[in-house]
This record gives structure tokens, C-alpha cells and sequence, in this order.
């Protein structure tokens, strides 16, 4: 699934509604009308979305309506807005609207970094893989009980000689997780 972040600052627009789309400097965007994503604000999950729409003009093309669904009052807002995290808008630079639907709120929100296993705990994803899995191989194995031992990514990452190497524990994740999913042992709570 896709993702479409926000700064924090939009969290109380986005949980209202008041906030339907965001724009975003240039033309290259990985969305599309239909595809689903999930919505996160100031490092949380806030639900689940549909693209409805993607438009690119430029910056001089915006519109008091483009602003109202992004949340502001008028373009003037809006450009202010836009200059605080593109510093260099000029009045040819591309813009594209994202407009979106929220179709799922959670009652709470999870930290975006648990998030690549819907939800779920990365613990109790490596607790069940070791339990009920056996497919893993030894480095797989071995990857998941060092990052039980540390409690952590960041510390078992460190074990394995610095940070650069929690992609090796969070594949594992993966893969575990897709794996209990596939045998019912795991559902995604969103």
C-alpha cells in the first residue's frame, strides 16, 4: 500500500476532514486516481485513503478553490504555507494536487515506523514466526531471536555492526509477517 505523509501540523485538518487534498512540488508523483494509501501525520498512522484525483499546474495556476481543499482559506494562504517547506517556489513551478478521501480512521493512531506490518507489533511478529514457522532459514532464525534478545531494531542493528544493517531484521519482519498472514495466524489491524 501506498503512504501519503503529512507534517503534524495537519493532523487536527486531516482527522476533520477540512483537509481533502495536499499539493506537492512537481510533476513526478507515485499516485494515482483509485490507489489506496495510507494517511500519516507527524510520524503516525491516522487511517486509510482513496486518491481521487491528481492534477499538475503551476504554482501561478492555483486556485482559492485548490486551497479551500488543502485546507486553507484562500491562495494567499495557501502559498505561505507552501513557502514554508519549498523554499524556492516560483510562480512556473510545478505543482500536483492530490486530492484524497479518508475511508478509514483508527481509533488510535500507530507509529508510522510499526507500520510496515499493518499494525502489528514487530515483537509478537517475531515471537509467532519462531513459534509457528518452518521455513526459516538458520540467518533468519538467528536474525530474529538477536532482535528479541535487544528488544530492538536500532540495538540488534548495532549487534550486527551499526544502523545500516536494520533492513536485514526488518526483511525478516517481512517476510515472517506475510508468512502468518498467509496461515491466519496474523491479521492487519487496520
Amino acid at each position: 500500500m501506498k503512504n501519503l505523509k503529512f507534517d503534524g501540523r495537519y493532523k487536527d485538518m486531516l482527522l476533520s476532514g477540512r483537509k481533502r487534498a495536499t499539493i506537492r512540488l512537481g510533476k513526478k508523483i507515485n499516485l494515482r486516481p483509485g490507489d489506496e494509501v495510507l494517511i500519516h501525520s507527524g510520524g503516525y498512522v491516522l487511517g486509510k485513503g482513496i486518491i481521487k484525483r491528481v492534477e499538475t499546474k503551476k504554482v501561478s495556476e492555483l486556485t482559492d478553490e485548490d486551497a479551500s481543499l488543502d485546507g486553507f482559506k484562500n491562495k494567499s494562504e495557501l502559498l505561505k504555507a507552501l513557502k514554508e517547506h519549498y523554499k524556492h517556489l516560483t510562480p512556473e513551478t510545478p505543482a500536483t494536487i492530490i486530492e484524497f478521501e479518508i475511508t478509514k480512521l483508527l481509533d488510535t493512531p500507530i507509529l508510522s515506523a510499526d507500520f510496515p506490518y499493518e499494525g502489528n507489533n514487530p515483537i509478537e511478529i517475531a515471537e509467532k514466526a519462531l513459534k509457528y514457522l518452518d521455513n526459516l532459514s538458520f540467518e533468519e532464525i538467528a536474525l530474529l531471536n538477536l532482535f528479541l534478545k535487544e528488544g530492538s531494531l536500532r540495538k540488534a542493528a548495532y549487534k550486527l555492526g551499526g544502523l545500516n544493517k536494520r533492513y536485514k531484521i526488518r526483511e525478516v519482519l517481512r517476510k515472517a509477517y506475510e508468512e502468518l498472514k498467509k496461515k491466519g495466524l496474523m491479521e492487519p489491524k487496520i
